[in-house]
């Protein structure tokens, strides 16, 4: 999964958690699941003075979907114990729990905190816990809530153990037969901030981050291949042990209607992540990144874009079903000191997902794809009142990418391919689940996960 890997206070944050967990008598009784939510799920879109510039960009949340009291009386509404799957090439099928709120503290939908424990088939185990608080909240005169959800503070810790992490060499030339594996070992904190400039700067999102990691490496576990250590010692030296402390900064040019999973706009960003502190004795270095993402709305194949309800009820909707092209690509090149394990790589559920995670590594790397994002069932499927699927799609795609020693040897890597189309399901307009399904001239690829990929 696209773990933030974070460690430090599971534990710690369980009492916060013990205090709301019985139901408080009567605090739902009277609530109307149905508020602002019509019976086939389509949300009208309400007026929102408190937002002048925009509006587009925030999302509606409204008074149906705001339930409250305890977790138990939130339970598959805004509070979820759920089991964890997931599946990834590199690593297996993986399982566990979650404690999701989305509803944290009573905050009507302004803070987030998410518990994590699962492990995988082949020996990956993941424990981590996430907080985040969204920075552009309002209440909606006449109920529910409006956020955008591209100015948040998110904090996040874990660790993580992966004992079939592979490394296939440096390079745009290494082979499938180069398949060497190890253990890695990660204790993880991070801090990210992003927020919008006030206008007339509107477009422009600062981004900030603050990131602590610790790796062990260890011998690899399969048995067809041979440890990465025995291969590859100085780079395996090189990184077992290195504590990194990291620092990232940014801006982000981006006309998207939203940044999770957008309709239309552009988004072009500029940030560099440096690590001026490293142990054993490491000089400094960083990685700088480039990315860009373009949505283009385009006729829905299964629907109307909304056009019937909207002659029905005379009234727009928040978020009616929409398909998309949308296009993504990054660059990423490092420069000093930056161990193996930090550096740029393609393959797995997000880059060149016909290929192993990990694939291909080096000092630079680049990647492309494009999605058609087709949603098959609009409307989703609904379990009761307050439990439902928002909509269920489909998503044919493309990936290009290759790795290099420096930006400037692009010309001599030829790009590596995979074909696939995914399974999309919408719980809500940012809240994402995929199964993608690639073909590249190495293998075909399964990888299950959350959010959309770019």
């Amino acid at each position: 999964m696209s773990w933030l890997r974070l460690l430090v206070g599971i534990t710690a944050l369980a009492p916060a958690w013990a205090v709301d967990f019985s139901p408080a008598p009567g605090a739902a009784a009277d609530f109307d699941p149905g508020q602002g939510v019509a019976e086939n799920g389509r949300i009208p879109k309400v007026p929102l003075p408190i937002v002048t510039e925009h509006p587009e960009r925030y999302r509606y949340i409204p008074e149906g979907r705001l339930l409250p009291g305890g977790p138990l009386d939130r339970l598959f509404v805004s509070f979820f114990p759920t089991p964890i799957f997931y599946f990834r090439e590199a690593v297996g099928a993986g399982g566990g729990v979650g404690l999701v709120d989305i509803d944290f503290r009573g905050q009507r939908r302004q803070e987030f905190l998410g518990l994590f424990v699962a492990a995988s088939t082949q020996g990956q185990e993941t424990y981590r816990a996430v907080w985040q608080r969204w920075l552009d909240h309002h209440e909606v005169p006449g109920g529910g809530v409006v956020q955008s959800d591209r100015s948040f503070l998110r904090i996040s810790s874990g660790y993580t153990r992966t004992r079939t992490r592979r490394f296939f060499g440096l390079g745009s030339s290494t082979q499938a037969r180069d398949e060497t594996n190890y253990t890695d070992e990660a204790v993880e904190a991070v801090a990210d901030l992003e927020h919008v400039l006030p206008m007339p700067w509107g477009d422009v999102v600062v981004l900030g981050s603050l990131r602590g990691v610790r790796r062990n490496l260890a011998s690899g576990r399969l048995p067809d291949t041979p440890s990465t250590e025995w291969v590859h010692p100085e780079l395996v030296a090189q990184a077992d042990g290195r504590a990194s402390g990291w620092v990232g900064g940014g801006l982000r040019y981006d006309t998207r209607d939203s940044t999770e999973n957008p309709y239309h706009g552009l988004s072009l960003e500029a940030r560099a992540d440096a690590a001026p502190v490293q142990s054993l004795g490491a000089g400094s270095g960083g990685i700088g990144t480039l990315k860009a993402t373009w949505a283009i709305t385009v006729p829905g194949l299964a629907h109307d874009g909304g056009a019937a309800d909207r002659l029905a009820s005379g009234s727009d909707e928040e978020n009616p079903p929409t398909d998309a092209v949308v296009v993504g690509a990054r660059m990423r090149s490092t420069w000093g000191d930056v161990a193996f394990t930090d550096l740029p790589n393609l393959g797995g559920a997000d880059t060149l997902r016909g290929y192993l995670g990990d694939r291909w590594t080096d000092r630079a790397a680049w990647n492309a794809g494009v999605e058609w994002r087709i949603w098959l069932v609009p409307r989703g499927l609904t379990f009761t009142r307050s439990i439902r699927i928002e909509r269920l799609g489909i998503a044919p795609f493309a990936d290009l990418g290759a790795v290099a020693g420096r930006v400037q040897q692009f010309d001599r890597s030829p790009p590596k391919w995979a074909l696939g189309t995914g399974l999309r399901v919408g719980f809500e307009r940012n809240a994402i689940f995929r199964i993608d399904l690639a073909r590249s001239p190495e293998q075909f690829a399964v990888n299950i996960d959350f959010g959309m990929p770019f």
